[in-house]
């Protein structure tokens, strides 16, 4: 009697669990044991990959340098009287920076010049004419000496002979002879060092030239003036620093290239770059220099590109991301950058196979304008979603 009271109690409880079940399943709009219902297709835009020939670039990074930059410091001391630039000035090669007080050197120019004419005086020289040093003056005076005491002293020694005269006439007519035919040589000696010494007064009356000009400093090449140092008033010495000059036109880019892409640059070679003060601009660049070691400390290649920058937009200084062009173009395989999806550092594609997509993992190279080059993980001709990329996933239902 017992176990038939619990075997209508199990019947019960199962009967009533199984009403309540059904009663679910009828408010939720699902018979019962049916499956849901399938998600719609997605619709989807494809595009067969395509193989076409890439230019692949470099990318670097560097610093915009001025063409030419000198740091103009004064040769000689003394007080600045005038300074006629600015920062920002632009000038031409020659031009004056600063003007140094010229009073001693002018009076230091003007003694060297009379030293040395008061030897040419002395010597006898004319313009443009070349030193002969039997052609001096005192020299020709010793030499008509010598020559007129050697005469007699024949004629002494001719009468001597003939006993016409004394053993000590003959002698003494000798040693008058010896003694201006040394001065005669002495004297040669003498304005030949006095040329030599017009040579050092001439070779001072130079330096004292070139110290009066150096009173005014000039500008080595035309450019602009980056910076100026001293103000009217100011006392300087030599070396001291008094101007910067820039020439901005052409301006050099100097970049740094890995070590793995060294073997592909070249002189010669195009560059094109940005930079953050013209973020919607590129420029363009020739690689003039490639240096012929890598830095130790980075493991990388230096280079200089030379810009043309006539308008002076750009700006030494500035920091550039440049791009350089390899020598030689590859066949590569590229998709539009639309059906590409990169997420945690990965990029994939979603290849079309029937009614849905495959997921692809894929390796992307260079950007092409609005393609994508696919260097691993697809292959020319398959065809590739490029809309509504973000709604896939491996295996969905496309239209």
């Amino acid at each position: 009697m017992i176990r038939v009271l619990r075997l209508l109690t199990f019947l019960t409880v199962s009967m009533s669990i199984g009403a309540l079940n059904v009663a679910c399943g009828t408010a939720n709009g699902n018979t019962p044991n049916q499956p849901p219902p399938a998600k719609p297709a997605v619709a989807v835009a494809a595009t067969a990959a395509v193989e076409q020939p890439v230019t692949h670039f470099i990318t670097a990074s560097g610093t915009l340098l001025a063409e030419e930059q000198a740091s103009v410091a004064a040769e000689v001391s003394g007080r600045v009287v005038e300074t006629p630039i600015e920062r920002g000035t632009p000038i031409e090669a020659g031009a004056v920076l600063i003007r140094i007080a010229a009073t001693e050197s002018e009076a230091q120019a003007r003694e060297a010049e009379a030293n040395a004419e008061q030897i040419v005086v002395r010597l006898g020289l004319k313009s443009g004419e070349a030193f002969n040093v039997e052609a001096v003056p005192e020299v020709q005076n010793a030499k008509a000496a010598y020559d007129l005491a050697k005469s007699e002293f024949t004629r002494i020694q001719a009468l001597l002979d003939q006993r016409v005269v004394s053993q000590s006439e003959f002698d003494q007519s000798r040693t008058q002879m010896e003694a201006t035919r040394q001065q005669y040589e002495a004297t040669k000696n003498n304005m030949a060092q006095q040329y030599q010494s017009l040579l050092a007064a001439r070779a001072r009356v130079t330096v004292a030239q070139k110290a009066l000009a150096d009173t005014v400093v000039r500008a080595p090449f035309t450019g602009l003036v980056a910076e100026r140092v001293v103000s009217v008033g100011d006392y300087v010495n030599k070396g001291t620093k008094v101007a910067v000059v820039v020439r901005v036109n052409p301006l050099r880019v100097q970049l740094t290239v890995p070590e793995q892409s060294v073997s592909a640059v070249t002189v010669g070679a195009p560059v094109s770059f940005s930079v953050d003060a013209y973020p919607n601009r590129q420029f363009t660049g020739t690689v003039r220099y490639v240096s012929p070691v890598l830095t130790e400390n980075q493991r990388a290649l230096t280079l200089e590109a030379v810009v043309p920058n006539g308008s002076g937009e750009l700006k030494p200084g500035l920091f550039a991301t440049a791009r350089i062009e390899r020598p030689t173009k590859v066949n590569a395989v590229v998709v539009p950058a639309a059906a590409v999806r990169t997420a945690g550092g990965n990029s994939r594609v979603f290849v079309v196979s029937g009614d849905h997509v495959e997921e692809r993992l894929v390796t992307i190279g260079q950007t092409i304008d609005t393609m994508v080059e696919i260097t691993t993980g697809l292959t020319a001709g398959e065809r590739v979603a490029t809309t509504n990329v973000a709604q896939l996933s491996d295996g969905t239902k496309v239209s």
